[in-house]
């Protein structure tokens, strides 16, 4: 069976990659239709071999779409994911509009693809942030083999998580520097070139940013509600990719040398480890690659159960695209889909 499949903001970054992933992986489609805004009408994006010409979202009948992959921004989702849904396709969707929703699965298909059955309330599924998705998929196993605690994670995010504009930013100050030309910030606060920002999304009363608190409620919802975790977050100048810094507190004992034989044999993760220089894994080297690569593992001796390690991956893959693609796999492969239009 093949599947009518609509790319919502096909002209940005995750919506290309998006396009890219499902020819790469030959998902079963029927029909590819390409939708933006009315501005971007005709713009050209590849699928495959293929030129598609991007339509108007607004003049989009979606009644013969099966599945819609949704990445136009919180405010498009609100509008768009539940009117979509009532016409029958499945909306699988990026931005955080969805994410804490009761009747919405979040999910991340290495650590609960089963919650895609949930689907049917609203047919709409969340993507969870980039960050997150990293990272549960290194904490699933370990927790499933000794029960995380409490985690405590460092972000490195790169510029691309913050759009298109960010990645110019980002070029366009490095290029100043080096030319002693004047230098503009038009999407972060602070200049991003050879810098660090230690602030993503806006601030919340408590004094953690609005990224941080996703991390921590993301996690819970996805893995274990009981998990305790507090995240610092950090804009770095990389084009693409996330890196993590983690320290895992968990009940029962677990070594270094375990769990990094758990993780090699966990879907979804590449282990990259080895006490030399350059024996691990770099953003440059994560972009264009689907896994999540665990490096620097090594056991915590100022907790009890404790275990600390690094983790990478390309986040418009695996923290954006990549799982939404997988999300739509699982749907097909659990005959959710196909059941639901033979229902119709």
């Amino acid at each position: 069976m093949a599947f009518n499949v609509a790319i919502v903001g096909a002209t940005g970054n995750v919506g290309r990659e998006m396009l890219g992933i499902l020819a790469e992986r030959a998902f079963p489609v029927n029909e590819v239709v390409a939708l933006a805004s009315r501005r971007s009408i005709g713009q050209e994006v590849s699928f495959g071999d293929r030129t598609l010409k991007t339509k108007a979202l607004e003049d989009f009948d979606f009644s013969k779409t099966d599945i819609c992959l949704m990445s136009a921004g919180g405010e498009v989702s609100k509008a768009w994911s539940p009117r979509i849904g009532q016409q029958g396709a499945v909306v699988i969707d990026n931005s955080s509009a969805w994410r804490m929703h009761p009747d919405v699965p979040l999910v991340v298909p290495e650590v609960n693809a089963e919650a895609v059955r949930g689907f049917s309330k609203l047919n709409i599924i969340a993507n969870p942030n980039c960050s997150t998705a990293q990272l549960v998929v290194a904490l699933k196993p370990l927790h499933d083999a000794a029960t995380i605690k409490r985690v405590v994670v460092a972000t490195y995010q790169s510029v691309s998580g913050a759009g298109k504009d960010a990645m110019d930013d980002l070029f366009s100050q490095t290029k100043s520097v080096f030319s002693l030309s004047q230098m503009e910030m038009k999407k972060f606060p602070k200049r991003i070139a050879f810098n660090v920002i230690p602030h993503i999304d806006v601030f919340m009363e408590d004094g953690f940013t609005k990224e941080e608190w996703k991390m921590v409620v993301e996690t819970k919802k996805i893995l274990d509600p009981k998990i305790k975790l507090v995240a610092t977050c950090v804009r770095v100048p990389v084009f693409v990719s996330h890196s993590e810094a983690v320290n895992v507190e968990f009940e029962r004992p677990i070594s270094a040398d375990e769990a990094r034989e758990i993780l090699r044999q966990a879907p979804g993760i590449l282990i990259d480890d080895k006490r030399e220089p350059g024996g691990y894994r770099t953003p440059h080297e994560a972009a264009g690659e689907d896994a999540v690569f665990v490096s620097r593992l090594r056991e915590d001796p100022t907790v009890e159960n404790g275990l600390a390690f690094w983790c990478v991956s390309d986040n418009l893959r695996k923290g954006a695209a990549l799982n939404a693609v997988q999300i739509a796999e699982a749907l097909v492969n659990r005959g959710l889909l196909s059941a639901r239009l033979q229902a119709a």
